[in-house]
């Protein structure tokens, strides 16, 4: 699996504090390692965002990305609260 980083993605996580980035990057390496792993709850969105997936950092910070290729590439679009991701 090869993970690209959107500029969105990439400025969001810059601004989260260290603990958020230290529960990110751990999200991440578990996604890596198995994307459908329980705690992940990664899940397929709809409406304006069909064809796009989330995955769970903690109760109210959430990955937006896409996969492509039965996930062997995974582009992360965006991160941040479900009120910023969802809007």
């Amino acid at each position: 699996m090869k993970i690209q980083f959107h500029k969105r993605f990439e400025k969001r996580f810059q601004r989260l504090p260290p603990h958020l980035k230290h529960k990110a990057t751990e999200a991440i390496n578990r996604f890596m390692t198995d994307p459908f792993h329980p705690l992940l709850r990664n899940h397929a969105l709809t409406g304006r965002m069909n064809g796009k997936r989330a995955f769970y950092v903690s109760a109210n910070v959430r990955i937006i990305f896409e996969e492509l290729d039965g996930y062997t590439l995974i582009l992360l679009l965006d991160i941040g609260s479900h009120e910023m991701v969802y809007r």
